[in-house]
């Protein structure tokens, strides 16, 4: 997943699980009875979860009898042993939140979701993380604290930018979305795009196949944010 193990931070390693996912299985209180479901989601600027929910569906329903919710993001594909492997479940509150940006990162990143994004009955929601309990491997278990879990920087001026950002590089830096692909991710097929960018790193698609790029260090700002794709470029050019 990186360079950066478990036992090195935790956090860090949990949140960059987080943010290489989007979909997990939530679980809500159906008036007294646990209840899961698959549910899509995509992990905000500071790895908060935002989710796009159907007020018809049923853990949407539990929601609203009660906002407590647990979403469990796995990651143990390819392990011979499932057990073995990494996931981390997340313990918070889910808040409906109606926010143009945050629908946008969201529809960006699930591009299936534009066809009903609009609809009256869809809200997005907001999952503020209380503790995270990260399972790395086989006797490696952590307890984080959400205030830890979660990117605690300042990210505002890049969080506006973000949309902007995605058009010019799928617009007019295609070519470079390619040579990340190709030689940083060993994905030689065309069409991917870049689908998000926050302090820690820049997601991309191509069609159902999502990946991720982390930055070696945090960018806040557009300017900060051009320089780390510069460097990822010239890296990918060797």
């Amino acid at each position: 997943m990186s360079e950066t193990g478990p036992s090195d931070d935790p956090a860090l390693f949990a949140r960059r699980l987080l943010r290489r996912r989007g979909r997990g299985g939530l679980a809500t209180n159906m008036r007294g009875a646990p209840y899961a479901s698959l549910v899509l989601f995509v992990a905000d600027l500071d790895a908060s979860p935002l989710l796009l929910l159907s007020d018809l569906a049923q853990h949407s329903r539990n929601i609203a009898f009660d906002p407590r919710i647990s979403l469990l993001v796995d990651a143990t594909e390819g392990h011979a042993d499932p057990l073995a492997g990494p996931r981390l479940t997340l313990i918070g509150r889910a808040e409906a939140v109606d926010d143009p940006r945050r629908l946008a990162r969201f529809t960006a990143y699930h591009p299936t979701s534009v066809a009903y994004s609009g609809f009256a009955d869809f809200r997005l929601y907001r999952a503020t993380v209380e503790r995270g309990h990260f399972v790395a491997g086989f006797g490696r278990i952590h307890w984080i604290e959400g205030r830890d879990l979660l990117f605690a920087d300042d990210s505002s001026r890049l969080a506006a930018a973000e949309p902007e950002i995605l058009r010019h590089m799928n617009e007019d830096h295609a070519d470079a979305i390619a040579d990340y692909a190709r030689h940083l991710l060993g994905r030689p097929v065309d069409g991917w795009q870049m689908t998000g960018i926050d302090p820690e790193g820049i997601d991309l698609r191509c069609g159902a196949e999502i990946a991720r790029l982390d930055f070696p260090t945090p960018v806040l700002t557009p300017e900060a944010a051009r320089l780390a794709l510069v460097q990822l470029a010239e890296k990918a050019r060797g």
